[in-house]
C-alpha cells in the first residue's frame, strides 16, 4: 500500500503495517545534500518500503533515482551525475545489532521509534556522491605518471656540454 510522503513515521508501527510510499521529492528540500551540489534543481523519484524478511529482521527497502548537478573539480563546470540507489537498510537500536544483520543489509540505527524518511533518503544520497566528481569522459589523463626513473619517458636533448668536448680536442 502506497501513501503520501510523511515527514515523520513510527518505523515500528510502519513494519507491523508493512506500509511504503513511493513519488518525488524536490532536490530543494534536502539543505545538506543541497550544500554538496552546484544546483538544487530537479526531483528524486523514490520507493521506499518497511517490511520484515523470512527471517524476521526488520527493514526498509530504499529504491531513489536522481539526477543531480556536481561541480566537476577538474575543469570547475556543472555537469549531471545519474544517481541510482537500491539498498535494504537493517533497522537496530543497539550498534551491538549490527552483527546480527545478514549480507546485503546496511545497518540503520534507530534512535527512537520516529525515523524522517526525507533524511535516510538524503543520507543514502549523500554517501552515493563521488568523494571527487569529476565530469565523465575526464578521468582520463593524458600523461601517465610514474616513480620509477626507468619508465619516464623524457624526449631526447641534445646536451648542452658537447660543444665543449670540441674546445678540449682543439
Amino acid at each position: 500500500m502506497s501513501a503520501p510522503f510523511p515527514e515523520i513515521v513510527d518505523a515500528w508501527r510502519m513494519i507491523s503495517a508493512r506500509r511504503s510510499f513511493n513519488g518525488s521529492l524536490p532536490v530543494a528540500q534536502l539543505p545538506r545534500l543541497c550544500e554538496a551540489l552546484a544546483a538544487s534543481d530537479g526531483t528524486i523519484a523514490y520507493d521506499i518500503e518497511f517490511d520484515r524478511d523470512e527471517l524476521g529482521i526488520a527493514y526498509l527497502g530504499l529504491r531513489a533515482q536522481a539526477e543531480l548537478t556536481l561541480t566537476c573539480q577538474r575543469t570547475l563546470e556543472p555537469f549531471a551525475w545519474p544517481v541510482r540507489i537500491d539498498t535494504r537498510l537493517g533497522l537496530i537500536v543497539r550498534e551491538e545489532d549490527e552483527a546480527g544483520l545478514p549480507a546485503g543489509y546496511e545497518p540503520l540505527l534507530l534512535e527512537s521509534a520516529e525515523l524522517r524518511p526525507a533524511e535516510v533518503i538524503e543520507d543514502e544520497l549523500l554517501l552515493a556522491l563521488p568523494l571527487i566528481p569529476v565530469k565523465p569522459g575526464l578521468e582520463e589523463s593524458d600523461h601517465t605518471w610514474s616513480t620509477d626513473p626507468e619508465q619516464t619517458e623524457e624526449p631526447q636533448r641534445p646536451n648542452p656540454f658537447a660543444a665543449l668536448s670540441s674546445l678540449k680536442k682543439g
